[in-house]
């Protein structure tokens, strides 16, 4: 599809709408209301196609929009059975295994003025519940095996953990993703500011969202373009 113009996307927008029920338009809004980039996650080099297909339903559940994947020697997969189709609704940055791919994940997600937090259990972590969440965060995992990297750890602001009281170390990366974001997604929703989408994040998301909700969009748009 050629570039379109603001006004243009949103005639187009306007007119797939034609092919979508009034319920299935109130809920794309609806969710989109409660989407956010406040928050992002990103992880690094895991190899358990499961644990990565579940943190994105997390994701997608409490409506944190994107996920940035950093690969190593492990590539990056998806189990659609286990996603249960979030990644369709999600934005994924995916930092290929080339040199400095770490530095340029980190540098994007900083001049986009995010503090990086990494989750690890020492001795100088914040508790989740007390972690400050008025600034943009981006929630770093590390591999299943050995945790957050060397490299990338370096270049983390600050670390979280989530208080423990059994025999076991840690919990499972898909189980620490889900605890850390109930708590801070609730925490966000009561503070005094706007964490949502801006209008035109908003818009140019719910076109994205109305195209993925309509069978042979493609021809759809086409055969709409060619008559323009």
């Amino acid at each position: 599809m050629k570039e379109l113009t603001i006004e243009e996307k949103k005639a187009l927008c306007n007119y797939l709408q034609t092919f979508l029920t009034d319920e299935r338009k109130e809920r794309l809004q609806t969710v989109l209301a409660h989407r956010t980039r406040h928050f992002t996650v990103v992880l690094e080099n895991l190899f358990q196609t499961q644990n990565i297909s579940a943190v994105m339903r997390t994701c997608e559940c409490y409506g944190v929009q994107d996920i940035h994947i950093i690969e190593k020697e492990n590539e990056f997969t998806i189990h659609s059975a286990i996603s249960m189709g979030s990644n369709k609704w999600l934005t994924l940055h995916n930092y290929p295994n080339e040199p400095h791919n770490t530095q340029k994940c980190i540098q994007t997600l900083k001049a986009n003025g995010y503090t990086v937090v990494a989750t690890m259990p020492s001795e100088n972590s914040y508790f989740v519940q007390d972690l400050p969440i008025d600034q943009k965060t981006a929630f770093v995992f590390g591999t299943e095996l050995t945790g957050i990297s060397p490299e990338l750890l370096s270049l983390c602001d600050r670390a979280v953990k989530i208080p423990m009281y059994g025999f076991t170390e840690s919990f499972n990366i898909s189980n620490s993703v889900a605890i850390l974001l109930s708590n801070v997604v609730e925490r966000l929703k009561k503070m005094n500011f706007n964490w949502a989408l801006t209008p035109q994040e908003k818009e140019e998301l719910y076109l994205e969202w109305v195209c993925k909700s309509i069978r042979d969009v493609d021809l759809i748009i086409e055969n709409y373009l060619n008559k323009k």
